[in-house]
């Protein structure tokens, strides 16, 4: 039978106080990990939902245009819907390359400090 284990006291050595934590959230590397996290995050963000957007109402109110053929019964409004998908993976994939390159080596190097190992 498992038991859970006990949640772990202010005393607890290998635990960074408030206080720290507080002090690495105003260090400027901290600040740093934020704005690539940031610069990042929000302008794909702001991006794909424009071009949902742009996709729904393409779709309500350009009827026409969304239901030209483009090769047999393939219509504009199939290729955008699955571009949908298409853009969804993409920025996950691209996301992650990111993340590797920029976001973990900073959040490592503060988690690394945080629990006393650099």
């Amino acid at each position: 039978m498992a038991t859970d284990a006990p949640p772990p006291s202010k005393a607890d050595p290998g635990l960074p106080s408030t206080e720290e934590f507080t002090e690495v959230q105003q260090s400027a590397e901290f600040a740093e990990l934020r704005r690539s996290h940031r610069s990042f995050a929000f302008p794909v963000t702001v991006g794909f939902i424009a071009w949902y957007l742009l996709y729904v109402l393409l779709s309500n109110y350009a009827g026409d245009f969304m239901g030209t053929k483009v090769a047999g019964n393939v219509n504009v409004a199939l290729v955008l819907g699955l571009a949908q998908f298409l853009t969804t993976f993409l920025i996950a994939w691209w996301y992650s390359r990111h993340a590797a390159a920029q976001l973990d080596p900073k959040a490592e190097a503060i988690k690394s400090r945080m629990e006393g190992g650099a």
